[in-house]
């Protein structure tokens, strides 16, 4: 999916635009004990409650692609003979309205999800009559091209409010607050089916991780099936690990800066194509970056085999995951440099008095500790 789909379903937790019918529930405590289990009809319940509700829906749909969101195709073994997208299927056309399945739901979900403390468990059942787009990308409300019939699980963390004081209106008066258990807002969930290209793929499902470094693999591999990909951190981490592999003891700065800054024009001529999936760099496109870079050939020889320990064997990086489009830091044991990154022109190295230095253009605007000072000469 990308960020316009997962809008677009963003866009239904709207009490107006609800397609939601059923919503079930399933509150644990620390102990992996079921206190209490619900279903309801959504829209019966009150405005503010299924406004508190929406909030919860929309941030399991929330972040970036590649580092919250994390697009994910089962394998086929999954598919039949009781598999995890079998059983999430037989799930979503059972509406909700099959308790022993929302009980095996449950149990998967508890045995294999490693949380400290309580957690609720939110499943809703939603169709949504998917609208027409013109040639102009614009809706057709009234022109349906299909029913978008999905599943939405969220996991939010339910904690103790914190003691204090409070004023109670009825008796006027400062009193001991009552502490209770609070819902918190999700930090991990699905969606099943995708919605990709605007339509259903049974095939493929949406994770959401609310911490992009800490995605619950186990979690998401027992109860989906689906192998998770390197995490962001884990991405950049690969690609700083490939450049230092590759240059090894010639890791020179200008190589370093040629790549960063060759990596960002990349990116931004993505951007400017308006081309709606993340951009991705397969092993052949690393090594065509490190080349256009300035990385000599005698270097890129074993790179191949590099790339395959480093890696992994077909695996691709998502661009915006190792780039670094904030900032520009140069780092020695005494000094740490940031510099706007499409201004890396102004931090070069030169040999001054015999020594290697790191030399910054500057104007005559410099700033000490919030003073404007003259730069001299």
């Amino acid at each position: 999916m990308v960020n316009s789909e997962v809008l677009e379903i963003r866009k239904q937790f709207k009490h107006e635009n609800s397609s939601i019918t059923k919503f079930s529930g399933c509150y644990v405590d620390g102990e992996k004990t079921v206190k209490t289990k619900f279903t309801e009809t959504f829209l019966c319940m009150p405005e503010e409650e299924t406004f508190k509700y929406f909030e919860i829906f929309k941030k399991t749909l929330s972040g970036t692609i590649g580092k919250n969101l994390i697009n994910m195709e089962f394998p086929t073994e999954t598919e039949f003979n009781g598999g995890t997208q079998q059983f999430l299927l037989n799930l979503r056309d059972s509406e909700l309205k099959d308790e022993t399945l929302l009980d095996e739901f449950y149990e998967k979900v508890i045995s294999s999800y490693d949380f400290v403390g309580n957690y609720l468990i939110l499943l809703i059942y939603a169709a949504y009559d998917v609208p027409g787009k013109t040639r102009d990308k614009l809706m057709m409300e009234d022109a349906s091209d299909e029913v978008y019939r999905f599943l939405l699980c969220s996991i939010c963390p339910v904690k103790l409010s914190k003691p204090g004081l409070s004023y109670n209106e009825d008796m006027n008066m400062i009193q001991k607050r009552v502490q209770d258990w609070v819902v918190g807002a999700p930090v991990n969930g699905f969606l099943f089916p995708a919605f990709n290209d605007r339509s259903t793929d049974i095939h493929s499902v949406l994770y959401y991780a609310k911490e992009s470094e800490d995605l619950h693999n186990d979690f998401a591999a027992e109860l989906l099936g689906c192998t998770v990909p390197m995490s962001a951190g884990g991405q950049k981490e690969t690609f700083q690990t490939l450049i230092v592999e590759t240059l090894g003891e010639e890791c020179e700065y200008e190589i370093v800066k040629n790549i960063h800054e060759k990596l960002n024009e990349i990116l931004e001529e993505h951007k400017m194509k308006e081309i709606a999936e993340p951009l991705t760099l397969d092993k052949t496109e690393v090594k065509n970056l490190f080349a256009e870079s300035g990385v000599e050939e005698e270097k890129l020889q074993e790179f191949e085999k590099n790339y395959e320990k480093v890696a992994g064997e077909n695996v691709a990086l998502l661009a915006a995951n190792v780039a670094s489009t904030r900032v520009f830091e140069v780092k020695t044991p005494d000094v740490v440099i940031k510099v706007n990154p499409e201004r890396t022109e102004l931090v070069q190295t030169k040999m001054v008095d015999g020594r290697r230095c790191l030399v910054i253009e500057i104007t005559d605007q410099v700033e000490v500790n919030g003073i404007y000072v003259k730069p001299g000469c």
